[in-house]
């Protein structure tokens, strides 16, 4: 039977849907770290005060249209030692590029799990050895994905995202009606 350390790892998990940072707080407290939640910028000085993390997740869009690279960021400069991972249902290169220029040591697209998650603060350091290969995103996926994006920007509205596409309603309903929104 091991111990546990008398000074659990600390966790910030900085996340505006509720219900998915309750899972991620009751499974990483069940892994023997101690957890807060914070679900906007404006929480964090608060927070930062009088808790210190050694890990944290960020969410990359948070509510009110506010990005998580502000909070990574944020972060970084309270502590720079802080391994921080950013979650996203919008991955890009750009951001992604951006958040580990800002301080996060890994970028992972949801959906993730909590094994995901730990697995990216174990591979805080770089591994040069990552095999070199084609892309494999096609334009239809590239298609999905702003179109999914679009969708949740406008709350599902169906109408106002083919007018931001500049496709037609039908349109856009055919290629929904292919492929389910998850």
């Amino acid at each position: 039977m091991t111990t546990e350390a008398p000074d659990p790892r600390r966790l910030l998990v900085v996340e505006d849907d509720a219900a998915f940072a309750r899972t991620l707080v009751r499974s990483f407290e069940r892994r023997g770290y101690e957890v807060r939640h914070v679900s906007a910028q404006e929480e964090l000085p608060g927070v930062l005060a009088d808790y210190s993390p050694g890990y944290a997740v960020v969410d990359l869009k948070l509510a009110g249209g506010s990005s998580g690279l502000t909070c990574v960021q944020a972060l970084h400069a309270h502590d720079p030692s802080m391994l921080i991972v950013v979650l996203t249902g919008y991955a890009s290169i750009a951001t992604a590029v951006e958040a580990i220029k800002l301080g996060a040591c890994h970028y992972l697209a949801k959906p993730s799990n909590t094994d995901d998650i730990e697995a990216a603060f174990g591979r805080a350091q770089g591994n040069a050895g990552v095999g070199l290969g084609e892309r494999p995103t096609s334009i239809k996926t590239l298609e999905w994905e702003r179109i999914h994006e679009v969708l949740a920007e406008t709350g599902f509205n169906v109408s106002e995202t083919a007018r931001r596409l500049g496709m037609h309603r039908r349109t856009l309903a055919r290629k929904l009606g292919k492929q389910q929104v998850k």
